[in-house]
């Protein structure tokens, strides 16, 4: 019978909690990945996992222990780990008993794909995590070719963005590139037309002639977008808002402008949600 973990000191243990530093994911190119969908979504889109880690004692879900049996024919390890200690080292309050390292790392902007009709989600210095994995989440529900972090942002695969993305980091590409003006040069050399959101643009989001392969760029929810950046973009415009509020959250607004985006070109998917 396979020995199932006990203690925090075991070598695979140790990992999982040095991969919830952002220097170490990015040193190894490697990160946690927790629940079953994300595990799944990670297996099924053939992720170099590292090891699966299950607890026995937690986990029920008869699929995921089919597959589990499945990735471990394969010749995938497989760690198996107390309840008590899988808790532990668990970000959920409920944890399935399931979770995996996964190898792997951002894109780079010159190897995203770029169909005619693509459209992208490109992010201006984004530091909440939770927001970054919500987006990966939305953009790959609309069919967006790709996510794109630009300057000093929130890390991907950061346990937040991990899992707020529902295991949507495995099917939607995220690329990362260091300067805005990298970003710029990209779109202009690919003919990729950029759409800035700005709450002073006189055009409305809903007005807004889109045209394909597009960008869609957003800034913090702070500051917005640098006065520079806006004036590169090819187009600029805004979310009607009534009310109090300022502004919206950032992945609230990325959501709205995807889907208006693919509502008018039709080219979305089309099963319904629920």
């Amino acid at each position: 019978m396979a020995e199932v973990i006990s203690s925090a000191a075991n070598p695979v243990v140790k990992r999982v909690r040095a991969l919830g530093d952002r220097k170490h994911r990015r040193r190894e190119a490697a990160f946690v990945v927790q629940g079953i969908q994300p595990v799944w979504q990670a297996v099924e889109a053939r992720a170099d996992i590292e090891v699966l880690l299950v607890a026995p004692d937690l986990l029920r879900h008869r699929g995921a222990l089919d597959m589990v049996d499945a990735q471990a024919a394969a010749g995938v390890p497989v760690a198996r780990l107390t309840g008590e200690l899988f808790g532990r080292i668990s970000d959920r309050d409920a944890p399935t008993g399931l979770a995996a390292i996964v190898r792997g790392a951002p894109t780079t902007l010159g190897a995203l794909t770029i169909p005619v009709d693509a459209v992208f989600v490109a992010l201006h210095t984004a530091g909440n995590p939770g927001n970054v994995g919500t987006i990966i989440r939305t953009a790959s529900a609309a069919g967006a070719a790709g996510v794109i972090l630009i300057g000093p942002s929130a890390d991907p695969h950061d346990p937040a963005a991990v899992k707020a993305s529902m295991g949507a980091l495995f099917s939607v590409p995220v690329a990362t590139v260091q300067s805005a003006r990298e970003f710029l040069d990209w779109a202009v050399a690919r003919a990729v037309c950029v759409a800035a959101t700005s709450a002073g643009a006189s055009v409305s989001c809903w007005d807004a002639t889109w045209q394909l392969p597009l960008a869609l760029l957003l800034g913090s929810e702070g500051s917005g977008l640098p006065a520079e950046l806006l004036g590169a973009a090819d187009l600029r415009v805004a979310i009607p808002m009534t009310g109090t509020a300022e502004s919206l959250n950032l992945a609230v607004a990325a959501g709205i402008l995807l889907y208006e985006v693919r509502r008018r070109s039709r080219t979305g998917p089309a099963r319904p949600s629920g």
